[in-house]
């Protein structure tokens, strides 16, 4: 078949920016020192007084509602899990409001990703309500609009639920999609829904979990790794970042 004079070849069509999924607390969010706190204070109303950071640290990526389950067995507690619950919520969410802080690399990549045009959504083990006070607390609720809480969906991480509930409600295949990550019971939801996961492990020790070895980007040294402008080169495909195992 031949151009006519004038013509030009057509153009391929541009791929549309990849869908991104931000797990919140140790991700976006340094919220695990509040989490720690609540969850001590909860504990101690029912005369448990040696939980300690290291014990919170076991429980990091894990939703709320399984964490204070596994609590309430190990440490013999009689309340139900629904006041434990209601308890912890309300100590987090006053402390939540009086401080989050946000992580200044994370704030510039939300803002870059808005500007690109990638859709994005939260996906978070966290409550509802918890989710959306950290976000207007601290200004992401600009940019980051489509949520989704373990509480939504039947399971929570490492099931995919999460991250497939929130590809749907951005209308986006589940390949497409990328998935920003702390713990391993995140990555290894991200890899049961078949997306791309970038790893920033928040617990040291963690880094070595053989769930992160499904990471197709990988930043043993957490936040002190990450940055926005690596990060969205490599979402976009430059090829300097691409599959890139950061060691």
């Amino acid at each position: 078949m031949s151009i006519s004079a004038g013509a030009s070849p057509a153009t391929p069509p541009a791929a549309s920016p990849s869908p991104v999924i931000f797990d919140l607390d140790g991700t976006l969010v340094d919220s695990e020192p509040n989490y720690y706190e609540a969850g001590r204070r909860v504990l101690a109303q029912y005369g448990v007084t040696d939980f300690t950071w290291e014990h919170h640290t076991r429980f990091i990526g894990i939703g709320t509602r399984e964490t204070l389950e596994t609590l309430q067995r190990e440490y013999g507690i009689d309340a139900p899990v629904d006041e434990l619950l209601a308890g912890k919520n309300r100590a987090y969410l006053e402390l939540a409001r009086a401080h989050t802080e946000v992580f200044p690399e994370m704030r510039t990549f939300v803002e870059r990703l808005h500007t690109a045009g990638h859709p994005m959504a939260v996906a978070s083990g966290s409550s509802r309500s918890a989710i959306e006070t950290v976000l207007a607390a601290t200004g992401l609720d600009a940019w980051l609009t489509v949520l989704v809480s373990a509480e939504e969906v039947a399971q929570g991480k490492p099931a995919p639920d999460v991250f497939l509930e929130a590809a749907r409600r951005l209308g986006a295949a589940p390949e497409t999609c990328v998935v920003l990550e702390d713990a391993p019971p995140g990555a290894e939801a991200a890899r049961r829904a078949g997306m791309r996961c970038v790893a920033i492990p928040y617990v040291p020790e963690t880094a070595t979990d053989p769930a992160f070895g499904s990471a197709r980007l990988f930043l043993p040294g957490g936040q002190k790794d990450f940055t926005a402008d690596a990060a969205h080169r490599w979402i976009t495909k430059d090829e300097k970042y691409e599959d890139r195992r950061v060691r």
